[in-house]
């Protein structure tokens, strides 16, 4: 078979959704080539500071990795702009849709509101409230997405920083996105529904 027959999903038959699932295998196992050129392509992406958006990703991965952070979130520091480029004003959520089949939920919920968090930084000059992400104080990782942008994501601006290279990085990209998605082991269990990750990104309790 080169192609299933089906043209609405209804009609498709096991064998085909068989023999659909096996390409869709085959297509994922390259997810951390993918990355890397995304990462690759920040280069050439949102400019005017002294970094690029790739060196600034670089960077943060690198503050991170150099405070002991565990490989989940140097992970998460590293790709956090990464939707940047198709997702400028929700690149916060892209990235950790991107992340969530394969991290811990407190990982996909620190990327997913690093933007918010970021605003603490610069609201004020627009009319903004820099104090917005106060309504998720008594969220448990609260603290957590705090220090995340103030030790790593708005200090990486620096162009004298020592920044390790992509190169460094990539064996942690295809560790880490080549685990299977959504696996007990690494995202904890899920439940029937909306899933626990589901409630922790909406910032509603655990």
């Amino acid at each position: 078979m080169k192609a299933v027959q089906f043209r609405q999903m209804k009609d498709g038959t096991k064998e085909e959704y068989e023999f659909l699932e096996q390409h869709e295998i085959e297509y994922v196992a390259g997810l951390p080539d993918r990355i890397i050129s995304a990462l690759r392509n920040l280069e050439h992406t949102l400019s005017g500071y002294q970094v690029t958006r790739l060196e600034h990703s670089l960077q943060t991965a690198t503050r991170a990795e150099a405070d002991g952070a565990d490989e989940e979130i140097i992970l998460a520091a590293l790709i956090h702009d990464i939707g940047d480029d198709l997702s400028p004003y929700n690149h916060s959520q892209l990235a950790a849709s991107i992340l969530r089949p394969y991290v811990r939920p407190e990982v996909t919920w620190i990327i997913t509101q690093h933007g918010l968090f970021q605003n603490y930084y610069y609201a004020h000059f627009f009319g903004g409230n820099p104090n917005e992400r106060d309504y998720l104080k008594d969220h448990p990782w609260y603290q957590s997405c705090v220090d995340f942008c103030e030790k790593w994501d708005q200090a990486s601006f620096d162009p004298d920083y020592p920044t390790k290279p992509l190169k460094y990085f990539e064996p942690l990209v295809r560790k880490i996105f080549s685990r299977p998605p959504f696996s007990e082991q690494y995202v904890g269990a899920q439940t029937m529904g909306r899933s626990a990750v589901d409630i922790a990104i909406s910032g509603v309790g655990v």
